[in-house]
């Protein structure tokens, strides 16, 4: 199934579309934004090389859902969730630039993830891997239900959370 489009009430999530390349290059070579995401800011070479891959891999094989997240029109982060065996289920990834921070983006962003997962993808959990530093996005998790499940050292000494939020059950 391609990744469809959703809207919140103040956000756009779309499948990615050739002109968001530079918007993603800055977003995911970002300090600031990507200090916490991955093995950290990617070069301009990489994330273009990544851009790139979302249309030749993710999208042609219908791997994930990958969306550019835009607010009045324009582009403002991006989001996916896909299984992976890191945590052995589902799990929600988002980043927002530097100009759209502060304003409960993230919040209506993490969300929406979480509501495809479970109406869309039909998944009872649904998980997001944090950086322990990272207590930004640890606190807009928990404000979702997010519950602490373990943590993970990582090959430089840090520590990653790995967090869960199951499905409500269904009323009886």
């Amino acid at each position: 199934m391609p990744t469809p489009t959703l809207r919140t009430d103040r956000l756009l999530l779309e499948p990615y579309r050739p002109a968001d390349a530079d918007d993603f290059v800055a977003l995911l070579s970002d300090p600031e934004v990507a200090r916490y995401m991955g093995d950290g800011p990617m070069t301009p070479a990489d994330a273009a090389a990544l851009f790139g891959r979302v249309f030749t891999t993710v999208y042609a094989e219908d791997l994930f859902d990958v969306w550019a997240v835009r607010h009045d029109g324009r582009y403002v982060g991006h989001a996916e969730i896909k299984r992976t065996d890191e945590v052995d289920g589902h799990e929600l990834v988002y980043a927002l630039a530097k100009p759209a921070w502060g304003a409960g983006l993230g919040t209506e962003l993490a969300r929406a993830l979480v509501r495809y997962g479970f109406d869309t993808l039909d998944l009872t959990r649904v998980h997001a891997t944090v950086a322990e530093a990272n207590t930004a996005s640890l606190a807009l998790l928990a404000k979702l239900g997010f519950v602490h499940q373990r943590d993970v050292t990582e090959d430089d000494g840090s520590v990653t959370r790995v967090l869960a939020v199951d499905r409500a059950p269904a009323p009886a």
